[in-house]
């Protein structure tokens, strides 16, 4: 946020927090962190950092619900290894507050799913990702794959997969069927 007047950034920064609290997201990391054994407290920006996340899921070193990044690690520790990490965290922030909060959940993932698709990465075409910067979530821009294979390659697997519900579908057709004996 270079070149903004200070009141300005403030002010932007007070609205998306607002907005984070009232669509819900907020409340919702901080539930997150709780039931995830992490230990909260106040970040910078109002935002709320929290650490020594027990969950393994989600995979990444850092992710944010509302205004609340949460890590299985230090935080100042990895903050320390990288150091634009909030700025990239504080960047989803932003969007949970543009997407209204929940519906940020189906768009993210649609948005990894469509990077997986096109590179084989999850992160490297999410729009969500490369918006925040992905140098500065710790990503790699990875470069798109040709489109036909992949879709070749799922077609074939789901095809198998029909073929071997078949299979399946016909054993113990006769079941009950029995003479009595």
């Amino acid at each position: 946020m270079r070149g903004r007047p200070p009141a300005r950034t403030e002010r932007r920064l007070r609205v998306r927090h607002l907005l984070n609290w009232v669509n819900l997201s907020t409340p919702l990391g901080l539930l997150v962190a709780r039931v995830g054994g992490a230990r909260v407290r106040r970040g910078p920006r109002l935002l709320y950092l929290a650490d020594r996340y027990r969950w393994r899921f989600p995979a990444g070193s850092a992710f944010t619900v509302g205004d609340v990044v949460i890590t299985r690690h230090d935080v100042d520790a990895l903050v320390a290894r990288r150091p634009r990490l909030l700025g990239h965290e504080e960047a989803h922030s932003r969007q949970w507050a543009a997407c209204l909060g929940l519906p940020f959940l189906p768009l993210y993932v649609a948005s990894v799913a469509w990077s997986w698709l096109r590179t084989g990465d999850r992160a490297a075409r999410s729009v969500f990702e490369r918006r925040a910067g992905l140098a500065d979530g710790g990503y790699d821009d990875v470069p798109v794959r040709p489109l036909a294979p992949v879709l070749a390659a799922g077609a074939r697997s789901v095809l198998a997969a029909v073929r071997g519900a078949r299979r399946s579908a016909g054993t113990g057709a006769d079941v009950g069927r029995g003479t009595a004996g």
